[in-house]
């Protein structure tokens, strides 16, 4: 059968094709045909600049001969081995995994699918050796859509499938400073004492559901879709001394913040704070292909020496995607990656600062590294968002069309722009994009009170 022409690709895919996080009569996907660094081109050859890293995720960008190659490489070595074999590229990606960590302390790394399963076999971890049932998570946290992950997301996304997820989840608030609950009438109250009232609060939560019962705290470092929530100075920090306090396992979540995109090879690293355990994806292997893990100390991984671990898929720690993942770490160190994700921080930081001054529609913007957001308002003194809680508005629709008709590419979050590009990304392609929703700004400036 000969290969299928470009007019063909829409029209079949709309036939076939049963689309994830959309309504199948409303999908309007955009036909790529090739990628190469920050850019993308559909099948008509228009050219995208990519502010989103695809899906948060390409973070060396895209088409790197280095990675293509090594997937080939391995291919021609050793395609594929069951999970329960030993390989030469899985103790290769296992020990490059424990080298970065935190500390290089999370010594023993599980590889999974991706990002939500990494994160459902943390939670079996924690529970396994805890002997506890019980796990804590933000109301502003997404953490993967399988039946687990989805419980332990706090965003409305989890609630279509309610009741029937994983039961034993206790969500609490995030430390979220521009729409703050606690601080309404002290906006100005300093960041020690915010990250101080946040930490009551988590602390006040464990003990109603009793410090007995909970297994772990998993958290996002920084919150992504939901807000790119920076934790303040202090929060990780004091996060960490309950855990202890009360012999909590506490989980970091790097999916999205980890490989770079904050400037630090993982968000907790700013911190100086060492998790039990971190989930991580995406950037791990810029999906170049499919993977996921959970790094973790060795006290936690010795619960399992004399008791079989339950879990484990036909694809677990799949040859080609770990050849990927060696491939990209080794990318990042070599073109220092993490080092150009910093200083590009604070010119990102500048440029969104920027769009705030100039549009009255911008609330608030916030950005760790090359990770970014503004936040889009009716009226600054209210605060009331451009489109509601969990909705859009056709204000948001617009922009969002005007940065695509203008070859940009970027992913709007009810009332958020966030800005996510391949840590590749040089200054002139950051103005470049920023010129775009400069423009498109003028949409939401229109519904200003």
């Amino acid at each position: 059968m000969p290969p299928l022409s470009n007019d063909q690709i829409l029209p079949l895919s709309r036939e076939h094709v049963f689309w994830t996080w959309a309504a199948q009569a409303k999908v309007n996907p955009i036909p790529v045909g090739r990628a190469k660094g920050v850019y993308f081109w559909d099948t008509e050859g228009k050219r995208y600049l990519d502010f989103n890293s695809m899906t948060m995720c390409v973070n060396i960008g895209h088409g790197d001969g280095r990675v293509i190659e090594a997937m080939k490489s391995q291919l021609d070595e050793l395609p594929y081995a069951a999970p329960g074999m030993a390989t030469r590229i899985r103790a290769e990606a296992s020990r490059l995994v424990a080298e970065i960590s935190p500390a290089s302390a999370l010594t023993k790394v599980l590889f999974t699918l991706g990002g939500a399963d990494a994160n459902e076999n943390a939670i079996k971890l924690a529970r396994a050796y805890t002997g506890r049932h019980k796990v804590l998570t933000r109301y502003r946290s997404y953490h993967g859509a399988t039946a687990g992950a989805m419980a332990a997301t706090g965003d409305p996304r989890r609630q279509m499938w309610e009741p029937l997820l994983m039961p034993g989840v206790v969500h609490f608030l995030d430390p979220y400073r521009y729409r703050s609950t606690f601080h309404r009438a002290t906006p100005d109250v300093s960041e020690a004492e915010f990250a101080q009232d946040y930490l009551n609060h988590l602390e006040e939560i464990i003990t109603y559901e009793g410090p007995e019962t909970i297994a772990a705290v998993l958290m996002e470092s920084v919150t992504g879709t939901n807000g790119i929530i920076i934790p303040p100075e202090g929060y990780m920090q004091g996060v960490r001394r309950l855990c202890d306090k009360y012999g909590i396992v506490m989980i970091a979540d790097e999916v999205m913040s980890g490989f770079g995109r904050t400037g630090k090879w993982f968000a907790v690293d700013h911190w100086d704070v060492v998790p039990d355990m971190m989930t991580m994806a995406k950037g791990l292997t810029s999906a170049y292909a499919p993977l996921g893990a959970v790094a973790m100390k060795p006290e936690i991984a010795a619960t399992f020496d004399h008791t079989v671990f339950e879990g484990g898929l036909t694809y677990t720690a799949h040859p080609v995607s770990l050849a990927a993942a060696v491939a990209n770490i080794n990318v990042m160190r070599e073109d220092k990656l993490v080092e150009h994700a910093a200083s590009l921080g604070p010119v990102l930081n500048r440029m969104l600062k920027d769009l705030g001054e100039s549009h009255p529609s911008v609330g608030e913007v916030r950005n760790i590294g090359l990770f970014g957001i503004l936040e889009l308002i009716r009226d600054r003194k209210t605060k009331e968002p451009m489109a509601p809680w969990n909705g859009s508005s056709p204000e948001m629709t617009a922009l969002r069309k005007y940065c695509l008709d203008h070859g940009l590419f970027l992913y709007t979050h009810w009332h958020t722009v966030l800005v996510i590009p391949p840590l590749v990304i040089t200054e002139e392609q950051l103005r470049e994009g920023f010129a775009v929703l400069d423009k498109a700004l003028e949409i939401t400036d229109g519904a200003v009170k």
